[in-house]
């Protein structure tokens, strides 16, 4: 009985352990995504910088655009999060992104750091189970 009280400790540790995993997982996938979003408009800017009036597509929903002209190309409006914003012009907009990039790739790089902890734990874990359930099943009740 003790062995079966073992085994059920083990699981339930292994399925927190995989949660975690599994939200981790998630949230890099998030990051990776926004980070991808930083540098699209880190791309943006790179490409219109110093160019008079270039022309841009504005999307209007349905996978519509608008073709433009973008009259400024000496500011951006700079989203802070939050619905907030802010006017910059093109170079400190630039740095906010390379900074945010960096430390979003910081947390990344945490997460990832704390994910093979994780899985680690589950391969270490794994084995005692795997023994458990071999004794358990082979003792007859």
């Amino acid at each position: 009985m003790e062995d079966r009280k073992r085994l059920e400790e083990i699981i339930n540790e292994l399925n927190t352990y995989k949660a975690q995993a599994d939200a981790l997982n998630q949230q890099v996938e998030t990051l990776k995504a926004t980070i991808a979003d930083l540098t699209i408009a880190q791309e943006t800017l790179d490409a219109i910088k110093g160019k008079k009036s270039p022309e841009t597509l504005v999307p209007i929903g349905a996978g519509s655009f608008l073709i433009t002209e973008i009259k400024n190309t000496d500011e951006v409006i700079f989203g802070l999060g939050s619905g907030a914003a802010v006017k910059k012009n093109m170079e400190d907009a630039k740095e906010s992104i390379e900074e945010q990039k960096k430390e979003l790739d910081n947390i990344m790089q945490k997460m990832m750091s704390d994910l093979q902890k994780i899985s680690d734990i589950i391969v270490q874990k794994s084995p005692e189970a795997e023994a458990l359930i071999q004794k358990i099943e082979g003792t007859p009740e």
